[in-house]
């Protein structure tokens, strides 16, 4: 009972990759490895943490031990979802009143509907236990994810967030078809002439920054596929230049 059996790995497993910042507990990390497992999800990426499973770990991964052993390791959350179409960072930490000014979350469950007609990798992203990821490293991402939990203790344990997040996936995955989600280059490429748009247009220095987190975080939550990004690529150019020429 509670074996790995011999049946082959679903196919839609290959859409998501577990990222772990920083992760500080061993046997959390093999806890989580096991949870991947049961919803048929492989690629785990370990950011700024060696490799090298404890006893701790491997014990806690109980039958997930290929999981662990095909891990890799990353010196940032850029550098691990390298090959992604978007990268979702999680958190537990919550804004509150009405100038909500970076903590834009989706829920679990709006996940895998917005993305159930797209094939491109997914990267999941997850901070260390007690502090989960800072604002710097939000930035890095493309959506924000939050499990609505209750407001008085809202931080959950790695593995059971992971465990939610993946549930959820698993739930929605009959639907997804060939079409593919924004390509991880051009998704690069429109973070950088947004920044290069907020730095030329005229708006206080201290407010470009949120500008700029606004529009691409609006652009990616429409899930634009790759003719729309090139079209609205060609827009923002164009405001660029004619922000330089009125200088």
């Amino acid at each position: 009972m509670g074996e790995r059996l011999d049946v082959p790995l679903p196919e839609y497993g290959n859409q998501l990759c577990i990222v772990l910042v920083k992760p500080q507990f061993d046997g959390n990390i093999g806890a989580v490895a096991r949870t991947m497992l049961n919803f048929g999800i492989t690629d785990l990426r370990i950011v700024a943490r060696q490799i090298s499973w404890s006893d701790e770990t491997r014990n806690r991964a109980k039958h997930a031990q290929s999981v662990l052993d095909n891990a890799d390791s990353y010196s940032s959350i850029s550098d691990a979802g390298h090959d992604c179409s978007l990268i979702v960072g999680t958190s537990g930490k919550r804004e509150f009143g009405n100038k909500i000014s970076f903590r834009h979350f989706i829920d679990p469950k709006e996940l895998p509907n917005r993305l159930n007609d797209a094939n491109g990798k997914i990267a999941l992203v997850f901070g260390p236990e007690g502090i989960g990821l800072l604002n710097e490293e939000l930035q890095e991402c493309d959506f924000l994810l939050s499990i609505p939990t209750w407001e008085g203790y809202p931080i959950m344990n790695l593995s059971h967030a992971v465990s939610i997040v993946c549930y959820e996936w698993f739930q929605n995955t009959n639907n997804v078809s060939s079409e593919r989600l924004l390509s991880s280059d051009l998704r690069k490429q429109l973070r950088e002439e947004i920044h290069k748009l907020c730095q030329v247009m005229p708006a206080k220095s201290h407010s470009k920054k949120g500008i700029e987190e606004t529009l691409y975080r609006v652009i990616l939550r429409g899930m634009p596929k790759d003719d729309e990004i090139h079209r609205i690529l060609g827009v923002i150019k164009s405001s660029s230049k004619s922000f330089k020429n009125n200088d």
